[in-house]
């Protein structure tokens, strides 16, 4: 049964990295291997039909989560760009240079990581950079680029990342994580940067002016426009602040968030004409959202989970610490196996296996917990669907995965093998 599940999920994952070669859409892809795993699961196992449900509805929860938080930061994203919003930041940056763009949105990425999380801001980088750079190539590379970063920032604040989130909350680290992982983090972003500030030339290709309507009616005022970039950013940021408050789960916060931003924009409108309100509509925004990248999300997370109830997922990390013991090691190859399977089961097993001890590397802030934090944060970063904000950015720029492969990939190695060897050296010291 589970040598069936694995190779469905197996070739659900080659239909995916082949979109362009077999022209299925992904989101369509991913909903039959999430579906089929899970049939396989209550048809061929031999435990009961009410437990494989109960761990759906278990899963599903989570995956909800996911999903309603992934939806609700999207929309708040269209709302503003609907009001022209991201020019309080596109105005502001008036280089076309390949390389100081890539330093400039890499940095403004790392840093919104760890203050939203690395989710939402790759969301906002996506919906900015076509308004910095018209050519596809330069739009997916520098949103290769971005996943990275937003990774990178993710990994060393407390609610940076869904998996640093789990290891605060549980009680395995504190914020003592940031000065821990702060230096590891930067390293792994910078170093890619570095490398490519001596490899790409040459500038971008800015967009196209986009003439205004004769009726002014149909664009955003100075006011509005300012008014909702701050309202939906303070938003954003007011989402882990109501999590630390509440300790509800982010979705909750990031609703909340939308609720409030779209009584806003219904007062803000309401002495327009029909014509020039619907404009600015969250109803007829809402129809400009990417549903696909949602569906996409729940096909991925669904295959995952199938794995996880099937303890696939917890017995090959039994393997790796019988076998290898060496806790960097394991640490590292969890943080590449990220990038092929979701990174929150694997912290989650990886929270049930070892207790919090009072002393040695189990212990809160002990080295296994810290570096576990950057490994599981950075590590998906190999692959695009390694990581929920590489998963955000090839559903918002549609990326192909073999693109992102042949030209991403290996960036995202050297930094995350660079910041693991950053971890270890200030842990020698």
């Amino acid at each position: 049964m589970i040598e069936l599940i694995l190779i469905v999920f197996i070739l659900g994952y080659l239909f995916i990295a082949l979109e362009h070669v077999v022209n299925i859409n992904k989101a369509a892809s991913a909903l039959v291997t999430g579906v089929l795993c899970w049939t396989i699961f209550i048809l061929f196992s031999n435990t009961q039909t009410e437990f494989v449900y109960n761990e759906l509805q278990h899963h599903l929860i989570h995956i909800s989560e996911i999903l309603f938080f992934l939806l609700g930061a999207m929309t708040i994203v269209e709302v503003i760009d609907a009001h022209d919003g991201f020019r309080i930041i596109t105005d502001k940056i008036n280089t076309i240079s390949r390389v100081k763009l890539l330093w400039i949105t890499s940095i403004l990425a790392f840093f919104a990581s760890a203050i939203l999380d690395n989710l939402t801001t790759a969301i906002v980088m996506a919906a900015l950079l076509p308004k910095l750079m018209k050519d596809k190539s330069d739009i997916w590379f520098f949103g290769g680029m971005i996943i990275l970063a937003c990774n990178a920032g993710g990994a060393w604040s407390p609610i940076g990342d869904i998996t640093t989130i789990m290891l605060w909350i549980g009680g395995q680290v504190s914020l003592d994580i940031i000065p821990s992982i702060f230096i590891p983090s930067v390293v792994c972003m910078v170093s890619p940067l570095i490398y490519l500030s001596f490899k790409i030339k040459g500038n971008v290709t800015p967009p196209d002016v986009v003439k205004t309507s004769q009726k002014t009616n149909k664009i955003a005022s100075y006011f509005e426009r300012n008014f909702i970039f701050m309202f939906g950013v303070l938003g954003l940021l007011f989402v882990p602040v109501f999590k630390t408050i509440t300790h509800l789960p982010p979705y909750m916060g990031m609703l909340l968030s939308l609720g409030v931003l779209w009584i806003a924009t219904e007062i803000l409108h309401k002495s327009k004409n029909y014509e020039h309100k619907s404009l600015f509509s969250v109803v007829r925004i809402l129809t400009k959202v990417d549903t696909s990248t949602i569906y996409f999300f729940l096909g991925i997370l669904l295959a995952v989970s199938s794995l996880q109830s099937t303890d696939l997922l917890k017995n090959l990390a039994d393997y790796l610490d019988t076998t290898i013991g060496n806790i960097y090691v394991i640490n590292i190859l969890i943080g590449l196996l990220s990038a092929i399977v979701d990174n929150v089961p694997l912290v989650a097993g990886a929270i049930g296996m070892y207790p919090i001890d009072e002393i040695g590397p189990f212990s809160q802030d002990g080295a296994f917990w810290e570096f576990l934090a950057y490994c599981a944060g950075t590590g998906g970063s190999v692959l695009i669907i390694g990581s929920a904000a590489g998963v955000a950015v090839m559903g918002i720029l549609k990326i192909d995965f073999i693109w992102y492969l042949k030209k991403i990939s290996y960036l995202a190695f050297i930094g995350y093998v660079y910041g693991a060897l950053a971890y270890i050296l200030l842990a020698l010291l």
